[in-house]
């Protein structure tokens, strides 16, 4: 079996394929050579390029490695060509077995507008919605729908070319944003127009069907805390709905199913206002929070999706599937929460889960914590694809006994090299809100002030001084001679060492440090001093003793402890921070120019709205970058005039890459 897809997903198929006893063949482009799917199949094909164009959407490419290793099956995954009715198609006139649902029903739900006329048949619930093209008109079709209304990509989903408009004068600009999105993601830029409902839940029903007729609905899961309309944390059974509600929605998705003649499996979303709810779409693949209902079901979906394949009928009727508990899951993302949820591509320096985690799939009742995750130490997360890293699911008796057990998971979970969302997600694990069953799709909007992680000053220092006895530690490791007595030891009293550091929580300061005769080591921060004891230190592990009070760190550094620049990474009992070692005397650099606008992340220019000369007011659109499938707007900070612009469409840019520069009204 070809598994045509890459990082976590290509793992967790690959799992429940090599447990029934299958041969699997992973694919890989040029920047996952060295990624843990490629390692764990028993064989791997290259697809010789970079671009998701290039790899894994080139139906040639992925149909001729199946046949090259005269693999019998494809499974897609979700995303990339998993929804693609050609290629079914193609996959299925080779004579190769296709582990998802016919081509036709693909194309019926594919095309979201033609699924809504089939479902409004059906009787479905739907929103009012309408197509654009360029002899549409869109006064009367926001008239028609209303405001606020979602602009949304006809193919695929995921939470790419969607934009909501709250306002006639930014509908336009949406549209065409949501147009180029969808293309680079799935190849089609047509989008459509569609009522939001905007502080509502995201409900979605997982259903199973064989090819002989059997359908079964295996529960809802809610998804409603989403950032850019793609889902962060997700779970089931949803805290919002009654048992008749639950019942009637997995009636409803049934007749849905039922309508396209639907076998494997596949997902049917709705809105739900507390009272009502409206068909959104119908995903017919898997879906990335499929182990939750695996969780609280019993059921490993893709191994049912790959006996539905084989022609096996339903190994469960609806009367067998019961709710077991709850579970939980939470979306670790290659992230900044603190700048609008901006990409944060790199290398991972470190990365360690808890042991408590296993990497199974979900069966049995409470189940306890799962990961699925498609990195590992050292890898590199690309600009060329969505930066999810892992998911974390918890199963437990309680939704908050889940949600509290997944949160301490993940807060143990040690990431070091670039930022991520794992301290959002903790906060919003244990906020009362969450704990409540607040879950809207405005949850994060409503509050994200409280959503912040901020490092008290105790904790800092406790973070600071693990990181000196590490500092300290390999300063003698360096040392040419007396290795054994510490940094800093003279046979007489000589002043404190002393190094100077930077964090975004507290700035820059100088730390002093020295040992003493009792085998301690002084360490004085410009408001505290205290004692501590080094009492053992391996493999990045400092365990260190202050005041009778005893705690484990682990602290890594990204370059050579003796480089200017330092950056190192201490995670301790309640999670991680990131302190930037200073060269030890300032150097003295050149003032910036003003106005100079960078590049917030590493992408590819999309669009350039200006020209040198025009004059930009505050919060104007002037760029737009497209990094990770999704795109970014680069706006004036201040009114000013277009002096310089430095790059072009369809240039890639890196990380902090000027721009273009402004000369602010106010200066001239």
């Amino acid at each position: 079996m070809l598994i045509a897809n890459r990082g976590e997903i290509a793992r967790r198929i690959n799992r429940s394929a090599q447990r029934m006893g299958l041969v699997t063949v992973a694919v890989y482009s040029e920047d996952d050579v060295n990624s843990p799917h490629v390692k764990e199949c028993d064989f791997a094909v290259s697809l010789d390029g970079e671009t998701t164009q290039d790899t894994y959407l080139n139906q040639d490419k992925i149909i001729n490695a199946c046949l090259e290793t005269h693999a019998d099956a494809i499974h897609p995954g979700y995303g990339f060509l998993s929804e693609n009715s050609v290629f079914a198609s193609r996959v299925l006139a080779e004579k190769i077995i296709w582990i998802g649902p016919a081509p036709d029903a693909i194309a019926s739900m594919g095309d979201k507008l033609a699924a809504r006329e089939l479902m409004i048949e059906a009787g479905v619930p739907m929103l009012p919605a309408a197509k654009f093209n360029s002899e549409t008109s869109l006064e009367e079709i926001s008239e028609e729908i209303g405001f606020p209304l979602l602009v949304k990509a006809s193919a695929g989903g995921g939470g790419k070319g969607m934009r909501i408009v709250h306002a006639f004068d930014d509908l336009k600009n949406a549209i065409l944003g949501a147009q180029r999105e969808a293309f680079n993601s799935f190849g089609d830029e047509t989008v459509y127009l569609e009522k939001w409902l905007p502080d509502c839940r995201h409900i979605e029903i997982q259903i199973l069907g064989d090819q002989h007729g059997g359908l079964v609905h295996c529960f809802e899961r809610e998804c409603s805390i989403q950032r850019r309309h793609q889902k962060i944390i997700e779970e089931a059974p949803s805290p919002s709905l009654s048992e008749e509600i639950r019942e009637k929605m997995g009636q409803v998705a049934l007749t849905a199913a039922r309508k396209i003649n639907y076998w494997s499996a596949g997902t049917i979303e709705f809105l739900f206002d507390g009272h009502d709810f409206f068909f959104l779409e119908m995903n017919t693949r898997l879906q990335v929070e499929h182990p939750v209902t695996e969780a609280i079901t019993g059921i490993d979906i893709v191994r049912e999706q790959i006996l539905i394949a084989q022609g096996s009928v339903l190994s469960v009727c609806q009367e067998d599937l019961k709710i077991a508990g709850h579970a939980i899951e939470a979306r670790l993302y290659a992230e900044d929460p603190d700048n609008d949820f901006l990409p944060s591509p790199g290398q991972i320096l470190l990365w360690e889960p808890s042991s408590a985690f296993n990497a199974g799939a979900g069966s049995g009742n409470y189940t306890g914590l799962r990961l699925d995750s498609g990195v590992e130490t050292g890898c590199h997360i690309s600009v060329n694809y969505d930066p999810m890293m892992a998911k974390f699911i918890c199963h437990a008796a309680t939704r908050q006994e889940a949600a509290r057990g997944l949160a301490k998971a993940l807060e143990t979970v040690k990431i070091f090299g670039l930022k991520t969302n794992r301290d959002f997600l903790v906060l919003t694990l244990r906020h009362e809100a969450f704990l409540n069953g607040l879950t809207t799709t405005n949850f994060i909007e409503n509050y994200k002030n409280t959503l912040t992680r901020e490092i008290g000053r105790a904790g800092y220092r406790d973070s600071v001084i693990a990181l000196v006895m590490e500092v300290q530690a390999r300063s003698r490791q360096k040392a040419k001679a007396l290795r054994t007595i510490s940094s800093g030891w003279r046979n007489s009293v000589m002043p404190l060492e002393s190094i100077r550091i930077e964090s975004a929580e507290f700035g820059e300061e100088v730390i002093e440090y020295g040992s003493r005769r009792d085998g301690s080591f002084r360490v004085r921060f410009k408001d505290f001093d205290t004692s501590v004891f080094l009492r053992s230190r391996e493999f990045g592990l400092v365990d260190i003793e202050a005041n009778r009070w005893r705690a484990q760190f682990r602290v890594d550094a990204d370059r050579d402890l003796f480089d200017d620049f330092v950056s190192w990474y201490v995670h301790g009992p309640t999670g991680s921070i990131v302190i930037r070692q200073l060269a030890r005397f300032p150097i003295c650099q050149s003032e910036s120019l003003g106005g100079e606008l960078l590049a917030p992340m590493p992408g590819t220019v999309v669009l350039v709205t200006v020209r040198a000369g025009d004059t930009v007011e505050k919060g104007q659109v002037l760029m737009v970058l497209e990094a990770m499938k999704m795109e970014h707007q680069i706006s004036a900070s201040a009114a000013g005039t277009v002096t310089n612009i430095f790059v072009g469409e369809g240039e890639q840019v890196a990380n902090g890459h000027l721009l273009l520069q402004l000369e602010d009204v106010e200066n001239r």
